[in-house]
Order: C-alpha cells, then structure tokens, then sequence
C-alpha cells in the first residue's frame, strides 16, 4: 500500500539540467529534500544549496547509473526517481530502452519511479477511443512521432510487472512559466483549462511532480493541467 513519503527523501532526478528535470530538482530542493541530480553533463553545485548532488551519468552506462540509485560514498540510496529524459529528434527506441532499464533496478532496489512522459499517451477529451497521439487537433504530423514515443514509453511502464510506477502526462502544452502552486488532477483523460487550452507551467508540472511523490495516489496513470486562465504573455 502506498503511504505518504514527505519526510526527508532522496530523489533521483534523471536528465535533471533539462527543463522539467531542472524545476523538479529546484522544487524538491525547495521543500527539504535531497536531490542526486543526474545528467550527462551536470550543473555545478548551487552556492549554499546543500540539498542537490550533481552527478554525471550516462544513461548508457549501466553500471554508473544503477550505482546512481543505490547510493554511494557522496549520497544515499534514492527513495524515488523522476525519470525526465527526452531527446530531439526523438528516439523511441532510446527512450523506451532508458525507462525500461531504471524500472528494472528500481524494481530491485524498493525505489519507486515517477516518469514525466508525453501527453500523446492520453484520451482526447472530445473522444475516449482516440488517442492524443492520433488526434490531429493536438498532434500535428511533424510530432507525430514525439507522440508515438509517449505512448511507446507509457505502455513498457504497463508492461513492467514488478515496478512501482506512476506516468505523469503532461497537458499539450508544456512550456517554463511561473510557479502558481495550483493546477488540476485526471487519470487517462486529458484535461481542459477553464480557459478551454490544455497547458501547464513547467514549474507548476514540478510541484505536481513532488506533491504525487510526497503523498502517493492509487492511480498509476496521472495528468495536471493549470487551474485558470493561462498568464497573458
């Protein structure tokens, strides 16, 4: 059964100098927790922030990246990990074989995995039986594939029987912006703002991101969306 986890964890944050990763380490640092903030090429340590570990990993590297998540010398063993890696141009196949593997040793370790995917992955608001993915009101052809990706990524965390696992999907619009602290919960659905655009701040995507690894929900398929209008540029 899951249980709230809000004292003192150690999160892993993979692709942390990304754009998601980056507000997810920064918002887990805000709140008291430790970040092992892993990247290829990782940012330096913020002057007095004693919370964020930077440490280069290599997604590729096996090894290094489980040693990662288990703990080492220079920090402890993750509690969680948010998996935020993408690539441009999009590559499916690396994409699904990188989640596929932190499922496999967070499954050996007892660490529980939160995976920031695509929203390709969820139903059109308009029609259940139609894929975001497959839906060109949200997905134009020429991210077709980013989308394809999405839903190839959602259904190895489906597929993984011995992970602990939540996909978080994004709104279709996912851009950095302000932090308001307020944003509305779905399941497979994605979901509409009040004013009718389907859009999140990066920044508010991280506090969900915490708030579900803080206080855990039954549901292993979650999306956010602002609550409001969207800020005037």
């Amino acid at each position: 059964m899951k249980t709230a986890m809000n004292q003192g964890l150690t999160i892993a944050v993979l692709g942390a100098t990304g754009m998601v990763g980056s507000r997810v380490t920064d918002e887990a640092s805000a709140r008291g927790h430790q970040v092992i903030a892993l990247s290829r090429k990782p940012a330096g340590d913020k002057p007095g922030n004693s919370n964020v570990t930077p440490l280069a990993v290599d997604t590729n590297n096996s090894h290094a990246l489980r040693e990662a998540l288990a703990g080492s010398d220079s920090h402890g063993a993750a509690d969680a990990v948010v998996l935020t890696v993408r690539t441009m141009p999009v590559d499916e196949e690396f994409l699904v074989g990188t989640t596929r593997k932190v499922l496999d040793f967070a499954a050996r370790l007892g660490i529980r995995v939160l995976v920031v995917g695509g929203a390709g992955a969820l139903r059109s608001p308009d029609d259940r039986n139609l894929l975001v993915a497959d839906n060109p009101a949200y997905v134009p052809a020429e991210i077709k594939a980013v989308a394809a990706a999405g839903v190839a990524q959602l259904r190895t965390c489906q597929s993984h029987a011995d992970a602990d696992c939540v996909y978080l999907s994004p709104p279709a619009l996912l851009e950095p912006g302000v932090r308001t602290g307020r944003y509305r919960r779905g399941t497979d659905t994605l979901l509409l703002g009040a004013d009718g655009r389907s859009w999140i701040s990066a920044e508010d995507l991280a506090v969900a991101v915490l708030d579900e690894l803080e206080t855990p929900g039954p549901d292993h398929l979650i999306t956010v969306v602002h609550h409001g209008e969207r800020p005037s540029a």
